[in-house]
């Protein structure tokens, strides 16, 4: 009896140490799927071009990240009701970047946004490319 009672003793903790890893896995993978699908700020690069001057590599903050979206056909037109977010600019302030090598009569500078802060909101194509919206 002390045998078997030994044995399912190591049994149990077995199992409960299967049990606090599968809990601790399925928190972790909920965690980063949530983190995956959270919009936020971070480091984007891109190469500024405008015509007439040659393009620069700018390093800067960018809104990025996934937003609760759906569809619902209704009866009447246009039957689909749409509630579509896009990861975008909360809070922002404006940089300037000189371009190199631009022609005597266009302009060297460059305007773009910095993100601060994102949040989900409607497309807006003051500061979003919007194309497929």
């Amino acid at each position: 009896p002390a045998e078997l009672r030994h044995l399912a003793i190591g049994n149990l903790s077995a199992l409960l140490v299967l049990l606090l890893c599968s809990e601790i896995l399925i928190f972790s993978s909920d965690f980063v799927y949530l983190y995956l699908l959270a919009h936020r700020v971070r480091e984007f690069s891109f190469v500024a071009h405008k015509p007439g001057c040659k393009g620069l590599r700018i390093t800067t903050e960018a809104c990025w990240g996934r937003c609760h979206t759906w569809e619902k056909p209704v009866p009447e037109p246009p039957y689909i009701h749409r509630h579509h977010r896009v990861c975008t600019y909360n809070r922002s302030r404006h940089m300037t970047a000189r371009l190199p090598g631009c022609q005597p009569d266009v302009s060297p500078l460059y305007h773009y946004p910095v993100a601060l802060e994102c949040h989900c909101d409607v497309c807006s194509t003051q500061d979003t490319e919007c194309e497929t919206f």
